[in-house]
């Protein structure tokens, strides 16, 4: 067994110390593992280099877990103070070629690895701290405070795993081998292929809020669908297996390859799997964690979902027999066929994952699950499902962005954890699902079936209150009142006589970014909840977007609108959206002739934070308009940071403007102030109509 391995902890018992316990030590081994993972760049200057393109230097990954943890624990009121803002802003998102995530290097001043570790200990000590002395009771729940922690640390095991296979795709000379990560040292001829047949079943997926283990939002609800009988191959496809396709031009056929796949090919100019080397004799090697080793046959290949669903087509015609990859349901059926129990029933002992045996890939015939092998553990497995939300999705207020971006039909679902999967990895119920063309520690099996079409996101917003703000931001005006984001960016035009850039803080579903790019050369709309800055970013990319407004109950009207009605067509490329914190932005967020905060003060964990800094980010006579029906409540800001809506301890009754006033003038002058009225639908018969007080400051 691997010093590094260790099994996740459950949610219940009987005893709160042996839980703390149990979660310090299952915090420390990540933690450790963690660090250990980075011990195989060669030297510092290689945390400054990237893996590729497309992503951030690999110092950023190394910031980017830590920084995690200190921005959960303030959203959520567990923290109060920060430890290093400036760490918080620019190690916070940038990791999945998400529109809003900036990737421009020219934004960025990375700090030395030094004091990146130093900040990774405090943060542990932190942690450590609360760990120690944060009240919680059995079983931990999603309410939990200490579910905050066991968010942070799995979300640091997905990215020991993820953060190996951007090391793997550095050049062998940056990485540096350890004894901490040995390879399996046995790779024979690979074993024939061959189709076991599945029986039909109802698959029942998702798992209750009751479950005994952490669990990300886009496990729980419910899915049930009908699997036909089907066959699937015994083995995951080996380095042998696939070997065929590369020696018969399979990357020079087109007719293998699906549009995304062309242009995967166009743009990368891949040949042959990403790990495989090319020596001067036209064979093969392989290229492990931080070794070559002469070409492992009988391991599984690790490719991307497009070249996997190549292989499917390929093989389809060889054969004459149409295989593709499993869906969702029909991993579950193998699942369940092959007997599998969940986590504490089943060991890693059994599979190779967790760390226990290797740290690379094992034949494919050595672990084997009722006859079918490698059910779990050695490659993450391609589906052909697209990511999509059981019935019953929530998402979890603390991390929002975790699961709701992927819901494009863009990511591909990936099953059955790899070597280098730990934690929430390695659940019965974990759902992951990254990019088409990403590379992960993934390969594939293949089935026969006569099941077709896994995908069941429709394409409207799943979130009701995404969809709501979209009916409120481009549906139709009631009772007589105007759009209220138009409103919002015509009044901040006409305030403002610079018209360079502005920022549109709390910019929802975009409309006002767009409204504002009528005036301005260049609008970025910020907002802290990516459910909200997709929808903008969706309509500017794909030109259109759509959504449901609720008419009564379970009745709802099914609404869309596009970039060209909407006029914005010719404006659309001088906006941006990006996901942000008001309270603490990234440096690059500058130079603005008007920041137009709409909707915003009530609403941040400390309001004072973002009023005694935005000074900073606007241009000499810059405009800052500040919109709010001023509705402060304890669930979004703790009374201590409110503003107004109180009575001081002398007795008299605090307004919110009057405390703008004081905070801001010695920096601003006030010019304008007016109300100005929106209404919500909330159903075919209920509304919400409220009135903002909008007020106007140039900066001195």
């Amino acid at each position: 067994m691997s010093k590094l391995s260790h099994y996740p902890i459950t949610l219940d018992g009987l005893s709160i110390e042996q839980k703390c316990q149990e979660i310090k030590e299952y915090f420390h081994n990540t933690f450790t593992l963690f660090e250990k993972v980075f011990e195989l760049l060669k030297d510092e200057s290689v945390f400054y280099k990237k893996s590729e393109p497309t992503r951030h230097p690999m110092i950023f990954y190394y910031g980017h877990t830590a920084t995690f943890f200190i921005n959960k624990l303030i959203n959520m009121k567990i923290i109060q103070k920060r430890i290093n803002p400036d760490f918080e802003s620019i190690f916070a998102v940038g990791v999945d070629e998400m529109n809003w995530d900036d990737m421009d290097e020219k934004h960025y001043v990375w700090p030395k690895v030094s004091e990146v570790k130093a900040y990774r200990d405090q943060v542990k000590i932190l942690v450590e701290s609360l760990i120690e002395t944060m009240e919680f009771s059995l079983p931990i729940d999603e309410g939990s405070p200490m579910w905050i922690v066991l968010m942070g640390i799995e979300h640091e095991r997905i990215h020991i795993e993820t953060s190996l296979v951007l090391h793997r795709q550095m050049p062998l000379e940056f990485i540096k081998e350890t004894d901490d990560f040995p390879l399996c040292t046995h790779y024979g001829r690979a074993p024939q292929n061959e189709m076991l047949p599945i029986e039909a079943r109802e698959i029942t997926l998702g798992k209750s809020k009751e479950h005994h283990l952490y669990g990300w939002d886009n496990e729980y609800g419910v899915h049930r669908e009908s699997v036909g009988a089907f066959e699937v191959s015994k083995y995951l496809v080996s380095n042998a297996e696939y070997m065929e396709f590369v020696q018969d031009n399979g990357y020079d056929r087109e007719e293998f390859w699906c549009e995304e796949g062309q242009e995967f090919l166009k743009n990368s100019g891949v040949k042959y799997p990403p790990f495989w080397i090319q020596n001067s004799d036209g064979s093969f090697s392989y290229r492990a964690l931080a070794t070559h080793i002469e070409m492992p046959l009988s391991w599984p290949v690790d490719v991307n979902a497009l070249e996997a669903a190549a292989f499917c087509r390929y093989k389809s015609k060889k054969d004459g027999v149409e295989y593709t990859l499993p869906s969702e349901a029909e991993y579950m059926a193998i699942y369940e066929h092959s007997g599998l129990r969940d986590i504490p029933e089943f060991h890693e002992s059994r599979a190779n994952l967790n760390f226990y045996h290797y740290a690379s890939s094992s034949p494919v015939d050595e672990f084997s699950f009722g006859g079918i092998y490698d059910v779990v553990g050695n490659v993450w497995q391609w589906s052909r499902t697209p990511i999509y939300p059981f019935e019953g999705f929530e998402v979890h207020e603390a991390y929002d962005d975790f699961s709701v971006p992927t819901f494009d039909k863009k990511h591909a679902l990936i099953f059955g954890s790899s070597w280098a999967s730990s934690g929430n990895l390695i659940m019965k119920h974990s759902r992951y699902a990254f990019r088409r063309h990403f590379y992960q520690n993934a390969g594939f099996r293949y089935v026969i079936t006569q099941t077709k079409g896994s995908e069941t996101d429709e394409g409207y917003e799943s979130d009701s209150l995404v969809s709501q703000y979209c009916d409120f931001q481009y549906g139709e005006n009631h009772f007589g009142v105007k759009n209220f984001a138009i409103e919002c960016a015509r009044i901040a035009s006409q305030y403002t006589s610079n018209k360079t850039k502005a920022l549109d803080l709390g910019c929802a579903t975009g409309r006002a970014s767009f409204e504002l790019a009528k005036e301005f050369d260049r609008v970025e709309g910020v907002d802290f909840s990516v459910h909200f800055v997709q929808v903008g970013a969706k309509l500017q990319e794909e030109k259109k977007i759509s959504w449901h407004s609720v008419e009564e109950g379970e009745i709802k009207n099914f609404k869309s609108t596009t970039l060209e009605s909407l006029g914005y067509e010719s404006i659309s490329d001088k906006v941006s959206f990006w996901q942000g914190d008001a309270c603490n932005l990234k440096p690059n967020l500058d130079s603005y002739d008007l920041v137009m905060a709409t909707n915003l003060i009530d609403r941040l964990y400390n309001p004072r934070l973002f009023l005694d800094t935005i000074d900073m980010r606007l241009n000499k006579d810059g405009i800052l308009m500040i919109t709010s029906p001023y509705t402060w409540q304890e669930s979004s800001t703790n009374k201590e940071f409110w503003l107004g809506g109180y009575v001081d301890e002398n007795g008299d009754e605090v307004y919110t403007i009057d405390s703008l006033k004081a905070v801001l003038q010695e920096k601003f002058d006030l010019i304008h102030t007016q109300d100005l009225e929106f209404v919500i639908k909330e159903t075919r018969r209920k509304f919400q109509h409220t009135i903002s007080q909008v007020s106007i400051w140039r900066k001195k």
